[in-house]
């Protein structure tokens, strides 16, 4: 985009894509998410603690951070197609969605009698079990008249990772595959959007753990995708949405001419040569993707960076590409007047990725975005945990949003033997109140509002000095 279009006129440019996954060449997509949009993702223990939505809602809030939208999570630990149908209304359709994203498979398709003495005919039950409650589901998903249906393969369960202490249920993925592969066919049916995760994150497993046996995306209990995990998943949803070869920006210049030669997705401006060198203003209209090297989550081992090694973001999704023609010699780069590096004539006319360097000001700025949303992921923890003991132990009882002292002291006969219900008691002491909740919320859109602001690109000054 030479020209700044409003990103609602860019989306309306994508087109469908071929997706590779190995030696399988097929086509997916999904639409790019719109102004305005609410998109809600549906999902078991894998969405409700964990990363993907957030750093996809990263992307969209450096790359189009002019976008008003917003990302919920509505996982909930534990839950089959059967527990999501009985929370729709309550904790799914209340959200409003304009998109909904749903995922199952890993609980319906089933654990320990994958080793049993009658695997296969497990397999088939539970499979059976997953299609029948899903026909109430799409029954009810079929009466939203204003929400478009994304349904998602669920990421897989890893029997190929060697992880000493835990043996794999054997054939538990096969069966995982054909519940994706009955959400694939109501998505076709219906019209409905899809997107496979088990089939591509199953095959970057499989490839990279032919020299490291001990890889494994979906964590050290082949179920739950650590970070890196998570950063692969946002990857193909993103992919999916047909963003791969979308740069941060890019900026070519020649020096020899003070010409601006092509700018992408930013502006240039006041380019000239000065004692010292070649100086010019740059806008981009999008930040580079900031990417944690800090483990975040609970048990979490890994970084979402850690993917770099199992998917080539950098190289599709997050280029900042610096072009100068017509220089000799070494010349230093500085930002704002921060020294970011020293690169030969040749480097600077082949193109440098500045979004791979973390001490630039743009990517600094983006820092701050990312650490704002980790806040707000955190915040939406509390209202997922909250749901959790809401829906699997109160509903049940007939006290579903009783929040009152029979609820507590209900509880309180149970926490004794259910470790589960017992880590979340003090969290719904407090979230039973509704001064608690709307504070909690006040926060969260508070945070939203800030990253909003943090998120503008501001004008950049650029200077390149010869190394004499």
């Amino acid at each position: 985009m030479n020209n700044r279009l409003s990103v609602i006129a860019w989306l309306s440019t994508i087109v469908p894509f071929v997706f590779f996954v190995g030696a399988t060449v097929r086509a997916q997509e999904i639409t790019p998410f719109r102004n305005d949009d609410r998109v809600v993702f549906l999902g078991n223990s894998i969405t409700d603690g964990g990363h993907y939505h957030a750093y996809i809602w990263l992307y969209y809030m450096t790359r189009f951070p002019e976008m008003k939208m917003s990302i919920q999570n509505a996982g909930i630990g534990g839950d089959r197609v059967i527990e999501m149908v009985k929370r729709l209304d309550g904790d799914v359709f209340s959200k409003h969605p304009t998109v909904l994203v749903t995922t199952f498979g890993m609980n319906d398709s089933g654990y320990l009698e994958h080793n049993g003495s009658e695997p296969d005919k497990f397999a088939d039950e539970k499979v059976k079990e997953s299609a029948a409650a899903f026909q109430e589901m799409e029954k009810r998903f079929k009466e939203l008249s204003d929400t478009r249906i994304v349904l998602m393969g669920s990421s897989p369960y890893d029997e190929g990772a060697v992880i000493e202490g835990n043996l794999p249920l054997k054939g538990k993925n096969a069966a995982m595959l054909r519940i994706v592969d009955f959400q694939r066919a109501s998505a076709q049916s219906n019209n409905w959007e899809f997107l496979d995760l088990n089939r591509p994150m199953t095959h970057i497993n499989e490839r990279i753990q032919q020299q490291d046996p001990a890889f494994a995306l979906c964590g050290s209990d082949r179920i739950h995708p650590d970070n890196d995990g998570h950063m692969v998943m946002a990857y193909l949803f993103l992919k999916a949405q047909g963003f791969a070869g979308n740069k941060v920006a890019e900026i070519i210049v020649d020096a020899g001419s003070q010409k601006i030669v092509s700018a992408v997705n930013c502006r240039l401006s006041n380019i000239k040569k000065t004692p010292t060198g070649i100086d010019f203003d740059y806008k981009a209209n999008s930040l580079p993707y900031p990417l944690d090297t800090v483990p975040r989550g609970w048990g979490s081992k890994k970084s979402q960076y850690d993917a770099l090694r199992a998917i080539p973001f950098m190289e599709e999704m997050n280029q900042e590409r610096l072009v100068v023609k017509g220089l000799k010699g070494q010349h230093k780069l500085f930002i704002d007047e921060e020294e970011i590096g020293i690169w030969s004539a040749g480097d600077f006319a082949q193109g440098i990725n500045l979004a791979t360097l973390t001490h630039t000001p743009q990517y600094q700025q983006a820092l701050g975005v990312m650490y704002l949303n980790e806040e707000r992921w955190e915040i939406e923890r509390r209202f997922r945990d909250y749901a959790w003991v809401q829906y699997n132990f109160f509903q049940p009882r007939g006290l579903l949003n009783a929040n009152n002292r029979r609820a507590i002291q209900v509880m309180d006969q149970h926490i004794a033997t259910d470790g589960w219900l017992r880590a979340k008691r003090d969290l719904y002491a407090k979230a039973m109140l509704p001064e608690v909740r709307k504070a909690w919320q006040d926060q969260q859109g508070q945070l939203v509002r800030d990253i909003q602001n943090a998120a503008m690109p501001k004008t950049r000054k650029f200077r390149l000095v010869p190394i004499r």
